[in-house]
């Protein structure tokens, strides 16, 4: 399984190629906000763990387990985004909240939060008493 910080490569990589068709080390770089040496360097350590494979000079492609752990991780991410959208979490919150805690729980917890979100989603009168919850609970 990859660190929190593979994880964070991947997820970019995988974002990047689904959207350009290619991801460049000045590409990742811009987007994790480190220096392009540290992404070279990840990048030849997802290569080693067969992540993506690397050429140097050439650039790199994810391989099958990278694409898949990569469409795993978006997915994580969405899923946390929605979920704190529908619990009433303020949007110019969200994004960071989300980076702060997809690392640190299970996919069992991301499997149980997907079933919730499912559960809101299948009938809109739930978050809209969630939401008069939170509108109460505000006001005490």
């Amino acid at each position: 399984m990859p660190t929190p910080s593979m994880e964070d490569y991947i997820e970019q990589i995988y974002n990047l190629i689904e959207s350009k068709g290619y991801a460049r080390v000045s590409d990742i770089a811009e987007a994790l906000a480190v220096h392009p040496s540290s992404v070279t360097k990840m990048v030849q350590k997802l290569d080693k763990d067969r992540y993506l494979n690397y050429e140097k000079y050439r650039g790199f492609v994810l391989t099958s387990k990278g694409k898949k752990i990569g469409e795993r991780l978006v997915f994580r991410h969405e899923l946390l985004e929605e979920f704190l959208g529908i619990i009433g979490v303020e949007k110019e919150n969200i994004y960071g909240d989300v980076e702060g805690i997809e690392h640190h729980l299970s996919w069992n917890s991301i499997d149980r939060i997907g079933d919730l979100v499912n559960y809101f989603k299948t009938d809109n009168r739930r978050i809209e008493e969630l939401k008069k919850t939170a509108e109460e609970n505000e006001n005490e």
